[in-house]
């Protein structure tokens, strides 16, 4: 790594054009020819919308000028990390063996070689070394599954991307480990951070994914990320993306899925922490009976505020989709959730289903849902709907009776509400430890209280109580 990256200030809303306009060479460098020239058409794309504001309709509920009007620093080559690696990396969930990908401050970090080569065939690195190794790949699908139309994130992203990280599983293969990507932000500066995910699953392969966004510091910083991902023929993906970043940061997530015939994919987008979160989710059904399964909760509190922007488009016949996400505000924190699907008009035999709940549990939490389907066949079943309320107060009354106080019955009113999207996890280690994790957001702490029937996950003496849930 370089000890004296090249490294300048930018403000996002006036300098980024000078900036790739000046450095476009060394930005490019790695490049195969494709890339570079679509490099170009993106910030064309860039130059007619530029960064989007709440004058646009899709994000008029989301303040995202807060943090594009910031002055941040912006790398173009990779810093010596600040603490020790081991350490920063190091996976807390127990029995949980996978292929860990580092990424820090945007850039990839394994020390090993920057792409592995398994011994069943399944690649993963640096996306950036993917181009010089494997160019076809990257070539045929690099830019064809996410639309740099879509935002002027995803459009600045496609033209100035630092690193990023590519995996490719071949025909007939089942990745045997979960590959877990870990994206860590750990400078003492306010960082710009932009990376760019390639996917690649070949007909009748199967992979599970474990993508996780953290940061240890209290700096500002905004990552902007984007994810293109193909399923192939008869393929199964899972994804679970985990977001913890402190309250002072943005997240920018796009994640694109083509899915070809008999294909099934499940993505499930836990959200605990961050100062302000936009998850574009779109997912593609382009081969007759293909599922996809779209989950996601998230977890707010104090001021901050998550944007759940979810499209699902039906364009072959046969195909079915289950789209639930779930939600518990607290504070002031608000939440904006956006489902959106389409069926298109020779995706006859459509089975969709949408969902969005949410509890506030103070009166100055907000939520804006809007649930939308737009269908141009005549032989489908589509349902839509969407919840916001408190807790409960019969199964409160319900569980006081039975001995259990105010502050541990709302706890277990809101994990009971909670579990719904939390065992939609296959992995059972994974399961596990985002089951912890939840009771302990849910508390709003991270060590135990010896008083709390939630004990996540500790030998403790265990509790049972004798509960109708359906009264929860």
């Amino acid at each position: 790594m370089n000890n004296n990256p090249l490294v300048e200030e930018i403000s996002l809303d006036e300098m980024l054009v000078r900036h790739f306009e000046t450095h476009f060479d060394f930005i490019s460098s790695n490049d195969i020819p494709s890339v570079s020239a679509l490099r170009k058409v993106a910030m064309k794309q860039f130059l007619t919308t530029g960064f989007p504001s709440g004058s646009d309709e899709k994000w008029r509920n989301t303040e995202i000028e807060a943090l594009t009007e910031e002055h941040f620093n912006y790398y173009l080559e990779p810093n010596e990390p600040e603490r020790d690696i081991e350490d920063m990396f190091r996976c807390e969930v127990h029995n949980f063996d996978t292929e860990i990908i580092s990424m820090l401050n945007g850039w990839y970090l394994n020390s090993n070689d920057r792409i592995t080569i398994l011994p069943n065939g399944v690649v993963y690195g640096s996306l950036r070394q993917a181009m010089k190794q494997f160019p076809e790949l990257v070539e045929k699908y690099y830019g064809k599954i996410g639309d740099i139309t879509s935002n002027g994130f995803v459009s600045i992203n496609t033209a100035m991307v630092q690193d990023g990280v590519f995996v490719y599983v071949p025909d007939g293969v089942e990745a045997e480990k979960t590959i877990q990507i870990i994206k860590m932000i750990d400078r003492r500066e306010s960082l710009f951070v932009q990376s760019r995910n390639l996917i690649i699953l070949g007909k009748n392969s199967k992979l599970s994914l474990m993508h996780c966004d953290d940061s240890i510091n209290h700096f500002i910083s905004l990552i902007n990320t984007v994810s293109e991902v193909y399923v192939g023929e008869n393929a199964h993906f899972e994804l679970y993306k985990l977001q913890n970043l402190n309250n002072q940061s943005g997240l920018v997530n796009s994640t694109f899925i083509q899915q070809e015939a008999n294909s099934t994919i499940k993505t499930n987008t836990l959200t605990f922490n961050c100062g302000m979160i936009r998850n574009n989710i779109n997912v593609d059904l382009q081969g007759e009976n293909s599922h996809a399964d779209v989950l996601g909760l998230y977890l707010m509190d104090k001021k901050q505020h998550i944007d759940n922007q979810i499209y699902i488009n039906h364009n072959a016949p046969h195909c079915s989709s289950n789209e639930k996400f779930k939600g518990i505000l607290d504070d002031e924190a608000s939440a904006v959730f956006n489902g959106y699907i389409h069926v298109a008009r020779n995706a006859q035999k459509t089975n969709a289903y949408q969902n969005n709940n949410n509890i506030l549990l103070k009166p100055t939490a907000t939520i804006n849902t809007m649930p939308f389907l737009e269908i141009y066949a005549d032989d489908v079943k589509c349902s839509h709907g969407a919840t916001v309320g408190q807790l409960d107060q019969e199964a409160m009354f319900y569980l006081r009776s039975r001995g259990i106080s105010s502050g541990n019955a709302r706890l277990l009113l809101m994990y009971a509400f909670a579990a719904d999207i939390i065992n939609q996890i296959s992995i059972e280690p994974l399961r596990q430890r985002i089951d912890d994790m939840v009771k302990k957001r849910l508390r709003g702490e991270l060590s135990v209280c010896e008083k709390c029937v939630l004990h996540c996950g500790m030998p403790e003496k265990e509790y049972h109580f004798d509960i109708d849930m359906s009264k929860l």
